[in-house]
């Protein structure tokens, strides 16, 4: 493929459309005028089934599909006359949805035949479907967005869809466009297995070491059996001085974290003042404690980094341990197995009485020290491929832009 500098100004060989910049050879349409569109039929997910017609359901192109749909999760028994079936290029876009961005998610289906649910716009071109599906990922899915309407519920509308202008190069360059990002797709999907298989191979050490059906030794010889010990028998249930909302702010200070944005980028901050003089008056974690979320999604944990942050009182608390007894890092790995147990009330809470009854098993320091060693390394190992899956993600989003503007162009054979 060759490469054209793009400047401030519309290059050589380029036109500026209400697609955008595009190049010369390049055709800008209306979807009305290269598509025609169609509805999903209702199929609920009782209609789910073990067997019959391969399905799709609007809330799965959220969940389950990208740009491409070739394996197809679901299944229903409706009769065929009540089916949307589709044909093989079909694009389909959500009809409604909680926000307009997430409505402009398109994919594109491999198949015939698929029965296609309600709230599925489903848009039927002869154009390729694969391209189109990128495309409206990416260079219109701001503009798809803004033609979504409603408050609580957001819709899309076929009517609104085919409204929508879009660059098209000619049918070659749009398959070999293709072609190169389903690559790219396929290099991610090879690296998002990896991961999953290196989970699933710590997941079943973890299970070999605290079922102790795979033990360390001490210079050759057996460590004692384990022990078990209640929470509130190994250390203090804490947790920060509670932080009133007049005392917060949306822009600077110390980083507040709420239920909501623990293990996240906060969007509150106290004042640097009042930071010191709580960490200074009253229970504060220190650095490597393990925090735990007592409300929201219950047992969610972050080691605290020692860098300035306050935590929401009640709603994120620590166990104030002494790591003579045990050690953080392996206290870390046993929260990750707890079966986390809430009051009967309408919002989970993990209450304090709960939290110091749950019991944890506690070998020998030395040997908590090799078991969480060992899982440590193995997460070290899923990390690196999870940094390298998002710079792949963040190289094929860069190659795609550029692709689907024509800003690098692809040699046709």
């Amino acid at each position: 493929m060759r490469v054209k500098k793009m400047n401030s100004q519309v290059p050589q060989g380029y036109q500026q459309t209400e697609a955008g910049v595009i190049p010369d050879d390049w055709e800008v349409v209306k979807m009305a005028d290269i598509a025609s569109f169609f509805k999903g039929k209702g199929i609920s997910k009782k209609d789910i089934s073990d067997d019959g017609i391969e399905c799709i359901r609007y809330g799965e192109l959220y969940t389950k599909y990208d740009e491409k749909i070739q394996n197809i999760a679901s299944k229903t028994n409706l009769p065929i006359d009540q089916l949307f079936l589709s044909k093989k290029n079909d694009i389909l876009i959500p009809a409604s949805g909680e926000t307009a961005i997430d409505l402009a998610t398109a994919s594109c289906v491999l198949k015939d035949n698929v029965a296609l649910g309600g709230d599925i716009n489903i848009i039927r071109s002869m154009q390729n479907g694969i391209y189109l599906s990128y495309y409206l990922n990416t260079v219109a899915r701001n503009r798809i967005a803004k033609l979504a309407q409603g408050v609580s519920v957001i819709h899309l509308y076929s009517s609104h869809l085919k409204t929508l202008s879009i660059s098209l190069p000619s049918k070659p360059e749009q398959q070999k466009i293709a072609d190169i990002l389903t690559i790219w797709d396929k290099v991610i999907e090879k690296q998002s297995a990896l991961i999953t298989q290196k989970q699933q191979l710590k997941n079943g050490l973890m299970q070999q070491l605290f079922s102790q059906q795979v033990r360390f030794k001490a210079d050759g010889s057996d460590f004692p059996d384990w022990k078990e010990e209640k929470l509130g028998e190994i250390g203090k249930i804490s947790m920060c001085k509670r932080i009133l909302k007049k005392e917060t702010n949306e822009t600077k200070g110390v980083p507040f974290y709420k239920i909501g944005t623990f293990g996240k980028k906060t969007n509150a901050f106290i004042s640097k003042e009042l930071y010191e003089q709580y960490v200074e008056k009253y229970s504060f974690p220190k650095k490597g404690d393990i925090l735990i979320s007592a409300a929201g999604t219950i047992g969610r944990i972050v080691i605290y980094d020692g860098n300035p942050g306050y935590f929401q009182d009640s709603n994120i608390v620590w166990i104030d341990n002494n790591e003579d007894v045990i050690l953080n890092s392996f206290l870390a790995y046993c929260y990750t197995r707890v079966n986390w147990q809430t009051e009967n009330t309408t919002i989970p809470r993990l209450y304090n009485n709960i939290l110091r009854e749950v019991k944890i098993p506690l070998p020998l320091k030395l040997e908590q020290a090799k078991i969480a060693n060992l899982l440590t390394l193995a997460d070290d190992e899923i990390s690196k491929l999870e940094q390298e899956l998002n710079a792949l993600k963040s190289q094929k989003k860069g190659l795609m832009q550029k692709l689907l503007t024509g800003q690098i162009r692809v040699t046709i054979n």
